[in-house]
């Protein structure tokens, strides 16, 4: 039975979706059993062509290739002024801000292209800029903040000034029902009093603007705030420090009865979490954009050092256990593009909403190219585990394999993890059904609320809607234009029926169960997002044999090689629905957790700290802290890292 925080919690995060749908979405269309191909067919392929675009793009690449140091800045942990200048003067923190406030302007097919070319370029680059676009200050205060807002902070972001986000804190991740930072309204209504800490505000040590999620005490209710870094009361606390991404500016920011203007309120009381999820939604396009980049950079590196390395007699790539791996990471590549590019187009369709797709591209490209880059570093060797500094004082090509893996861990937990997007996504896939008989599953429902639901409302919409689930014409020459390829689109389309008779089967055996049968969900989650970049994948084939693409025969031949191994995932996926070790696994990790296999770590020196030092610091346990000069000090940092008020 759910306790009462839980119950809490879950009501929060409901009360903050967006329950209504602006468009047409391919994901929950598969959800329901009905593919629709249409919605990518025929697949964007048409390059970013406007003059202007194209022009500010050079001068972008040449500013990259002569003035930034990838090596230089993995080695120092810091990003040079020159090139932090060098980047406002091009206007590159204004990517997405529209002309009218300065910015750039670019489309959402322009800017996937930018953030593929920085994901391979540099990691750390990638991250200072997409902080900001995405997540910063410019995309809440363009979507939902006031007129004064966007004319007073939309041109400063254009220009350069950094801004950062403030949600999470030391001892909530993503539950945002345990909040404790929180602001008050002044008795004369004039200012909200902001008071807490927030934990990995990315670009915080560089930023002059901060969005910031708080909680209204007397309203229980999460609100957002524009924050300037400079004034009273705002203070860096920390600057974090991580496996990869060395020059990440990435803080612990505390707040102190800092005086925060009304009209910097973003949206409406209330609004702040349903802002942060959907500039969250939003700002997942650049992750897809920026692992296909090094993708691409894991692909030409592997094919040139399994060209030019020779093992008995022949090169190191013509044996067949790394030929599979090089052909993995070949149809690998082709699918994350693919996912990219028709992500950046379904951005700009009107009529289109990709809060599912978006959140399937960030969670399938990052898992993705996480296992490319370990396929890499595998086929490279020593060479691979080995830094570019020592390659290149020893003479070999200092390839960044190193460098690219310690960089890209972080992109399965950046922007949500993989398991909160499996949760969102989850939820999204059993949308219709909680409208349809939300009672029958809801625990706190009444017997008589349920027997009504199921009489009045339930039954006669599946009384319809399941048998249609089991029909349907999916015999040749159904999908006949995609020539070789049609199978496999005919299999994506019986998929999906079966996915959607599963999830409403998964109801009906679980009922008010099915919200804590996690694995269950994430399966039917895996499904969809198979089924997607599949779609992705075949589609695009098929447009570049329509307008006769010089390479649309070897587009052909990786598309069917990538469809096979999606169509084995997506069977096994379904027979694991049912047949697994879920109770099992569930059960012995639960005994862990009490006691019953200390024994396994006996043989060792052991941790020396007790489970009760593993729970993180409240915020209001950080506050005393700080009150009674107890709080740990950050270990050489620069002065204005140790405590120093920003700005």
């Amino acid at each position: 039975m759910a306790t009462e925080e839980e119950l809490k919690s879950r009501d929060l995060a409901e009360a903050s979706r967006e329950k209504t749908w602006n468009g047409d979405s391919f994901i929950k269309e598969l959800f329901l059993g009905r593919f629709r191909p249409d919605l990518m067919d025929p697949f964007p392929l048409e390059e970013p062509d406007r003059p202007e675009f194209l022009a500010w793009f050079e001068k972008l690449k040449t500013f990259l290739l002569e003035k930034v140091d990838p090596l230089e800045i993995d080695r120092t942990g810091e990003y040079p002024e020159e090139v932090v200048q060098g980047l406002r003067e091009l206007g590159a923190f204004g990517i997405k801000i529209p002309k009218e406030y300065e910015g750039l302007g670019l489309t959402h097919p322009e800017y996937v292209r930018v953030m593929q070319y920085l994901g391979a370029y540099d990691a750390n680059v990638t991250a200072l800029l997409s902080a900001h676009q995405a997540i910063g200050v410019p995309q809440p205060v363009k979507l939902f903040g006031s007129d004064a807002l966007r004319k007073e902070y939309l041109p400063r972001c254009a220009k350069g000034a950094i801004s950062a986000f403030a949600l999470t804190e030391p001892a909530v991740g993503s539950d945002p029902a345990r909040l404790e930072t929180v602001a008050e309204l002044t008795e004369d209504g004039e200012h909200w009093v902001l008071n807490g800490t927030k934990l990995w505000c990315t670009n915080g040590t560089l930023a002059e603007l901060l969005v910031v999620m708080a909680r209204n005490p007397k309203t229980d209710r999460i609100n957002a705030y524009v924050v300037e870094t400079a004034w009273e009361g705002v203070k860096i606390e920390h600057r974090c420090r991580f496996m990869g991404l060395k020059a990440l500016g990435n803080a612990v920011v505390s707040f102190t009865n800092v005086k925060v203007p009304k009209g910097n309120l973003i949206g409406q009381d209330g609004e702040g979490l349903k802002i942060a999820l959907v500039t969250l939604n939003t700002g997942r396009l650049t992750l897809p954009a920026g692992t296909s980049g090094g993708v691409k950079t894991l692909l030409e590196a592997c094919r040139k050092w399994c060209t030019a390395r020779v093992q008995w007699g022949v090169p190191v790539g013509k044996h067949e256990a790394i030929a599979h791996k090089l052909a993995d990471m070949t149809t690998v590549s082709f699918a994350l593009e693919s996912t990219m590019m028709l992500l950046g187009d379904l951005a700009d369709r009107k009529g289109v909403d990709i809060r599912l797709e978006a959140a399937a591209a960030k969670e399938w490209n990052t898992t993705r190219a996480w296992r490319t880059v370990d396929e890499a570093l595998q086929i490279r060797g020593g060479r691979g585990y080995e830094t570019e500094l020592s390659l290149k004082a020893r003479g070999e090509v200092p390839i960044n394999i190193e460098r690219l893996m310690r960089d890209s861990r972080i992109n399965l937990i950046f922007e949500g993890s993989s398991e909160i997007m499996h949760l969102f996504m989850a939820r999204e896939a059993v949308d219709k059904h909680l409208q349809v008989a939300g009672d029958i599953v809801d625990p706190r429902s009444s017997f008589g609320a349920k027997l009504k639901s199921a009489l009045f409302s339930a039954g006669p919409f599946y009384a319809w809607w399941y048998p249609t689930r089991w029909l349907g014409f999916t015999l040749p020459p159904k999908y006949g234009s995609y020539g070789k390829l049609a199978k496999y689109m005919r299999f994506a389309e019986r998929a999906s029926r079966k996915l959607a008779r599963s999830v409403f089967h998964g109801m009906m055996v679980y009922q008010a169960k099915l919200e804590y049968k996690q694995k269950f969900l994430f399966r039917a989650v895996d499904i969809a997002m198979e089924l997607f970049v599949l779609t992705a994948v075949l589609t695009r084939a098929k447009r570049m044999r329509e307008i006769g693409d010089p390479n649309a025969a070897s587009a052909q031949r990786i598309a069917e090689l990538f469809a096979r191994g999606a169509r084995r995932n997506v069977k096994q996926w379904f027979k694991d629905m049912w047949n697994n070790d879920d109770a099992l696994k569930h059960a012995v990790g639960k005994e862990l957790l009490a006691g019953d296999y200390t024994w396994l770590e006996t043989g060792t020196a052991g941790i020396p700290y007790a489970v009760e030092e593993f729970r993180p610091p409240t915020v209001s346990e950080l506050i005393a802290m700080r009150g009674s000069g107890d709080a740990a000090q950050p270990a050489a940092a620069p002065a204005a890292e140790e405590g120093a008020a920003v700005g």
